[in-house]
């Protein structure tokens, strides 16, 4: 028995290899699926291990009162500008009269242009953010400290730069803790150094930035145009509740009537991750009705294939069952025939998807797992089995003697 089937495999290995340009060809279909079901997978996969790092920018305890909400949805662009501005007074008078939260800072962004002796960076992401900051920012400093309370408050020139911004100023300097540097031409004083972050979402490196003392900001720079308070829970904090408590709070400082809608946003890291179900569930869909497509196309094209063999070999299905081959010898023969041509072409696709990650991850983000794989192999085995069973079994219920007569 185990000689037959033995006998059977080595047969259909054989026939597959003997018209390797016909068996390519009907590999395409194939290959095209088991591409396109890798690279959806890989996607949502990067995507997955990306967003979960960028969650922890944002802080799982931290609530952001902003005029703007992180994703509008349907609405116009126009309704959110039409806001009144987020005052900086609000972080005070939210940290006095909550419950829920613990810290309460101001920050504000703008581009400058750092420059150390020869070196320089433009566009670099300032940050202006008062010393409450230091208890709720996400980010973990590498070398050096935060700034105080009194450096704030004094608008001391002091600045903590990210990871990318050492390196472009400072390569050949371990720690530049203390040295001297220049924003727009002024100049400041570094005392700590960020630690890598990576990019938000795999596009936006959070490492080319700067931090500096928010009444350092105001004295050069003046008011900052939108303003952002983040609030840090107390711990154990029911989430629900403070955001109720800190909207309701908000509107009495806004001075809005019962009836008003909100006039601002109170933005948090669910709204990232039901954003993120979206973009997944997007890539998922396209990546399923390709691949689907694809699979179906390379099925019928083995399919056929397994049809025009056994019309090819039905002389030698005789002989083999007239020298006591049982039908399923013969079916097991054909039906591996088709599951080999099915598993190469999935390996194939397979190995396309390994050298398009590589270049998939130089622009965004891209990741392959063991799980993925064997996902996809065990697709590409599926489609064979349900595209080789019918010739497989129309090749095993041949009679014998009309086979051998078959011309």
């Amino acid at each position: 028995m185990l000689n037959q089937l033995y006998e059977s495999i080595m047969i259909g290995f054989k026939a597959v290899f003997q018209n390797k340009g016909r068996a390519f060809l009907t590999m395409l279909g194939i290959i095209i699926g088991i591409l396109s079901v890798s690279l959806m997978g890989t996607a949502i996969n990067g995507i997955d291990r990306v967003f979960n790092d960028t969650l922890g920018m944002f802080g799982e305890d931290v609530l952001y009162l902003q005029q703007f909400p992180w994703f509008m949805g349907d609405a116009e662009w126009w309704e959110f500008r039409n806001r009144p501005r987020i005052q900086e007074e609000y972080a005070e008078k939210i940290a006095e009269r909550s419950e829920s939260v613990s810290f309460a800072s101001v920050e504000t962004n703008r581009r400058v242009t750092l420059s150390y002796k020869d070196n320089s960076s433009e566009g670099v992401e300032l940050k202006c953010a008062s010393w409450q900051s230091a208890y709720i920012d996400a980010a973990k400093i590498d070398r050096g400290r935060y700034f105080t309370q009194l450096e704030d408050e004094h608008a001391s020139r002091v600045i903590i730069i990210g990871s990318e911004v050492k390196k472009l100023l400072y390569p050949n300097i371990e720690d530049p803790s203390g040295l001297k540097i220049k924003v727009n031409g002024l100049n400041f004083k570094i005392i700590g150094v960020f630690a890598e972050q990576g990019k938000v979402l795999g596009l936006f490196s959070v490492d080319n930035m700067a931090v500096i003392p928010y009444e350092t900001s105001k004295a050069l720079f003046g008011r900052g145009w939108w303003i952002s308070i983040p609030l840090k829970l107390r711990e154990g904090v029911d989430k629900e509740y403070a955001v109720e408590e800190v909207r309701n709070i908000t509107r009495g400082l806004r001075g809005l009537r019962p009836l008003e809608p909100d006039n601002f946003a109170i933005n948090q890291q669910e709204a990232m991750a039901d954003q993120l179900a979206k973009i997944k569930s997007s890539i998922a869909i396209v990546g399923i009705g390709i691949a689907a497509l694809s699979l179906l196309v390379g099925g019928i094209g083995i399919m056929n294939i397994m049809f025009v063999s056994v019309k090819e070999r039905t002389k030698e299905i005789g002989i083999r069952k007239a020298l006591g081959a049982k039908r399923w010898v013969i079916l097991i023969q054909f039906l591996f025939e088709a599951v080999i041509i099915a598993l190469i072409g999935g390996l194939i696709g397979l190995g396309l998807t390994t050298l398009l990650v590589g270049l998939i991850n130089k622009i965004f983000v891209a990741s392959m797992s063991f799980g993925l794989v064997l996902i996809a192999l065990c697709v590409s085995i599926g489609v064979g089995i349900v595209s080789g069973i019918v010739p497989a079994s129309q090749a095993s219920r041949l009679d014998p003697i009309e086979a051998m007569r078959y011309e």
